[in-house]
């Protein structure tokens, strides 16, 4: 297999289920890359399924759920992380609890997720992961404070994997392979094929052009 390109490689996208999910599993297939989707809606897999994507039924925010899924599914060369969504609004006052918790999951999941996989991407010639997120971690408001810590948080985990990847590679004495990237994007509605694109692409550079890269879907 080449040490380029997506061609060959085992992607899974977690939480995949949405349209950016869609867009970026037929750009990985039309990549040559085979894909794995994983989500909690039966119902919804079964559509990716009757496409022809793997599937894996699974809570990512259970840990110990997520860490069978992975030995399950076997080592993967990437991850889309697209467990998201939008609570906000009412200033500093309406940042409620209930928002808080409704936006958490993600960040939990996310950190699953990458320790239960974290294996087979530093072994992998090419691992490459990535997560959405938004220009309103770098410019918080009052109405958006839990939905821009969540992702600030996010960002802060997958900056630490882009250090993990760089680690790896210099304890192992080799010539860096895996790399963590961030898509921040404001609305993400009308951009999931650019997203999908962005992330086929990453395989078609060099691991230490894109580690640790802050990639801004909105300029352009």
């Amino acid at each position: 297999m080449s040490d380029t390109g997506a061609a060959g490689r085992h992607v899974l996208l977690s939480g995949g289920t949405s349209e950016a999910g869609w867009a970026a599993a037929r750009a990985l297939r039309d990549g040559g890359a085979r894909v794995t989707v994983s989500g909690h809606s039966a119902d919804k897999l079964a559509a990716f399924e009757a496409d022809g994507f793997e599937t894996a039924e699974v809570d990512l925010t259970d840990e110990s759920a997520v860490f069978a899924t992975a030995l399950r599914i076997g080592a993967v060369d990437g991850i889309l992380h697209l467990v998201g969504g939008w609570r906000g609004g009412g200033g500093v006052p309406g940042q409620s609890e209930e928002d808080w918790r409704a936006l958490e999951p993600s960040l939990t999941a996310w950190r699953h997720v990458s320790r239960a996989f974290w294996d087979g991407l530093t072994a992998s010639p090419a691992g490459r992961v990535a997560v959405v997120s938004s220009p309103s971690v770098a410019r918080p408001l009052a109405g958006g404070a839990n939905y821009a810590a969540t992702k600030a948080a996010l960002e802060a985990w997958t900056r630490a994997l882009a250090h993990g990847f760089r680690k790896h590679a210099r304890d192992a004495g080799v010539d860096q392979s895996g790399a963590a990237a961030i898509f921040r994007v404001k609305k993400l509605s009308g951009l999931e094929q650019r997203l999908a694109d962005e992330f086929v692409a990453l395989w078609d550079r060099p691991a230490d052009d894109v580690n640790d890269r802050i990639i801004d879907l909105t300029e352009g």
